[in-house]
């Protein structure tokens, strides 16, 4: 079935809400695992490679499940594969709640990932059907990218209550309710579309897609966490090389994934790199901001997670003005310019100090995220505008796996940079009295000279923490420079490949596509 034409009614406006809600739930899962994971230690005691595990196979086979299950929707049906996922997580997440060991536990959260792999593209997917007209489309997109912030916002503040009151399980449960509406009313309120010409399931297309995914995020996120080694800089290689094969798989098979011909659409392609280029830099920061507030400022998990509402809202005033300027401004200038908004949050960045009054993190830590947000709801939108109905799922997968490497990379490259000054900072600095080990704690990471000062006496901790603390910050003012240039450089990338795009730029950006490329929207497919 192919979308239909004309404004969108009331069925489909609250059609959306129910969508949103899986979306939600998803962004604000790895928000409440970070809280549970010191009460899952002390209950399970899982080794420190199953605590790895435990919060990373989530995480890596949603992003290697991505691409299949987009290809999946769009043959078998969006609102099927939306409900069968939903089911799926509903069980999942009761598994996690009520694991009573830490290989369960492992295996209930991958299973947690494989239902999640399903449910974000087929929610952008049915949204690009459900909407055809473009103004409304944008709004609804906007919707779906408020839910997606706004959920990873959440999810340490909603661990954080729950924790207090209910044990570690409490936190998994929070999406039963949600997946249970929307197995009772999707039927009523969804459609149902898929692609009348998919063909067959690519199975080897597939298993190339997740062997190429998981060992490039794997590599990417060990690298970032405990620096340069053999082991994962090969895993690396072995899934870019795996990825070459995929890209020839693709270009070869009678009915592929991704058709490759959707990256010679400009508004395509570039937004895909746009996007992903947004989330390197707003989740590559996110880690300084969380650790400033609670290694610097000294708050607690659930404090810091409080105060980290308020810059959310920028990024609601950023939805609005976006959808506001929709039609009366050329997307490439709306990218352009959330790009420098966000690099004006870099350079606020670059202010903070240990001292600094907490006002300023915040209102740098918003100005960040509004640039990026903003940036984000545009090309969400032109994605799964730019390709064919029919493949509306595939290409919403892609943009969600590129979301995925550039959340990796940001916090491997700007992680990196700030760790390599911080611990340049302190070569020679450190007290001379600090036995071997707690020197080396705290050389590697603020978190570990946190916990050596609290077992030193008051002055001496004192003068740790002062030298430690200035050290990190110099290396997040490194870091925000490093964010700053590359928001720069997007802003200028984004308005070269989206400057040819008109004021309404939907659906014209396929047109106008495909006079460039000279490959006419009904022939990819």
């Amino acid at each position: 079935m192919t979308a239909t034409t004309g404004l969108a009614g009331r069925r489909a406006w609250t059609g959306l809400a129910v969508l949103l809600l899986p979306t939600l739930v998803l962004a604000m899962d790895m928000g409440v695992l970070f809280f549970a994971v010191p009460f899952i230690s002390t209950d399970l005691r899982p080794s420190a490679t199953q605590q790895l595990w435990i919060m990373d196979i989530y995480s890596f086979l949603l992003a290697g499940l991505l691409i299949p299950m987009g290809a999946l929707g769009d043959r078998i049906g969006r609102r099927r594969l939306l409900l069968i996922g939903a089911a799926g997580f509903t069980g999942a997440s009761l598994l996690t709640a009520y694991a009573d060991g830490a290989a369960q536990l492992i295996a209930a959260r991958a299973l947690l990932g494989v239902a999640g792999s399903t449910l974000m593209p087929s929610t952008l997917a049915l949204i690009r059907n459900m909407f055809p007209d473009p103004k409304q489309r944008q709004l609804a997109v906007g919707a779906w990218t408020g839910a997606m912030t706004g959920g990873a916002t959440l999810g340490p503040v909603v661990g954080g209550l729950l924790l207090a009151h209910f044990w570690w399980g409490s936190v998994f449960l929070v999406s039963v309710p949600v997946m249970a509406l929307l197995l009772l009313v999707g039927p009523l309120l969804l459609p149902e579309h898929r692609s009348p010409q998919s063909g067959a399931f690519d199975l080897p297309g597939a298993a190339l897609s997740i062997a190429t995914v998981l060992p490039v995020v794997y590599g990417i996120k060990t690298l970032a966490v405990d620096g340069w080694s053999p082991a994962p800089a090969l895993v690396l290689a072995a899934g870019l090389g795996l990825g070459a094969l995929f890209v020839r798989r693709q270009r070869t098979a009678a009915h592929p994934l991704i058709d490759l011909e959707l990256f010679r659409i400009r508004s395509y392609s570039g937004s895909i790199a746009v996007n992903t280029v947004a989330m390197f830099a707003m989740m590559g920061f996110s880690l300084f901001t969380s650790q400033y507030l609670q290694l610097v400022k000294g708050m607690s998990p659930l404090s810091a997670s409080l105060w980290a509402l308020l810059p959310s809202l920028g990024v609601g005033a950023a939805v609005g003005l976006s959808g506001a300027l929709a039609g009366r401004v050329r997307p490439a200038r709306q990218m352009a310019g959330g790009f420098l908004i966000g690099a004006a949050g870099f350079a606020l960045m670059t202010l903070v100090t240990p001292a600094s009054p907490l006002a300023l993190v915040l209102v740098a830590a918003g100005v960040l995220a509004a640039g990026t947000v903003g940036t984000m709801m545009l090309t969400a939108d032109l994605v799964v505008s730019a390709a064919p109905p029919e493949r509306a799922g595939a290409a919403a997968a892609m943009s969600e796996t590129a979301s995925e490497l550039g959340s990796s990379l940001g916090i491997a490259v700007l992680g990196a940079a700030g760790a390599a000054v911080y611990r340049s900072q302190l070569n020679g600095s450190l007290p001379a009295a600090l036995p071997d080990g707690a020197a080396r704690a705290a050389h590697d990471t603020l978190g570990g000279a946190v916990t050596v000062a609290a077992q030193l006496p008051a002055r001496a901790g004192g003068e740790l923490l002062t030298l430690t603390r200035a050290a990190f910050a110099d290396g997040m003012h490194v870091a925000a420079v490093v964010g700053l240039l590359f928001m720069v450089g997007a802003a200028f990338t984004a308005n070269r490949l989206m400057g040819h795009l008109p004021t309404s730029a939907v659906p014209a950006a396929r047109k106008t596509d495909e006079t460039r490329t000279g490959v006419p929207a009904a022939q990819i497919h």
